[in-house]
């Protein structure tokens, strides 16, 4: 009976990676600015190189269509796969969380404080931004899994949350000019958000800290330039090939 759990949650993951693999940042510079992002800049097909490459508009567009990913892959997760551990699977959802419950009646407990959404909003985090950094439509290369994280944690988090690491980003890129550096403190401030707005929601919190590591292992190449020196502020065009 819990293997029928598991499953709407595989499904789940499966089905937020490919929404997340959709990579808008080559199809909008191939459709309307006639170019591959991927051979501009940094080569990277997030919205911070479709700002250097196809100036305000590509980049925001871009952005908006990353972030709607997250946004549209928490939805999914929250208002269908949710819905159905705790409708249609509730028996064998009831025996999956029996494993991290002492007793029945904790376990009751947990299908009814909204333990469950917040689970299965952690597996979508991570689908999302694995199908983002890892899209199998360009060999398993993609963006860096910024717009769409943040999309995603509104279903996390919520408003909070999201809140927190918006500032965190705007404080690192404000004090440095470099875009980079706010989204690598973002993503490491990811895990101890997660600690403080799902303490006891163990199996979410450890989902949003693989993604959070996963960002990071993105951002490897800009950890590296910003040891260096090398790494490009915001305004400067020119940005050194990822």
């Amino acid at each position: 009976m819990m293997l029928a759990s598991f499953l709407v949650l595989v499904v789940c993951f499966v089905v937020c990676y490919l929404i997340g693999s959709i990579p808008w940042g080559v199809i909008v510079s191939r459709l309307f600015f006639g170019k591959d992002i991927r051979k501009e800049g940094s080569g990277n097909i997030g919205a911070t190189n479709a700002v250097r490459t196809m100036g305000a508009a590509g980049g925001a567009i871009v952005f908006l269509l990353d972030f709607g990913k997250g946004l549209l892959a928490g939805a999914v997760g929250y208002f269908i796969f949710a819905h159905l551990l705790v409708t249609d699977y509730f028996d064998s959802t009831f025996l999956l969380f029996g494993m991290f419950s002492e007793t029945a009646p904790q376990t009751f407990i947990a299908l009814e404080d909204g333990s469950v959404p917040i689970l299965v909003s952690g597996v979508s985090f991570l689908g999302v931004v694995w199908g983002h950094i890892f899209s199998p439509w360009l060999l398993f290369r993609g963006g860096k899994g910024i717009s769409a994280a943040v999309g995603c944690e509104f279903f996390v988090f919520g408003w909070l949350g999201v809140l927190c690491e918006l500032g965190i980003f705007l404080i690192g890129v404000i004090a440095t000019r470099y875009v980079s550096l706010g989204s690598i403190l973002a993503a490491i401030a990811c895990p101890f958000i997660a600690l403080w707005l799902l303490w006891g929601h163990w199996g979410a919190i450890i989902l949003v800290t693989i993604a959070a590591l996963t960002v990071l292992w993105a951002h490897s190449g800009n950890i590296k330039r910003l040891a260096k020196g090398t790494e490009s502020k915001l305004g400067r065009k020119g940005a050194a090939r990822a």
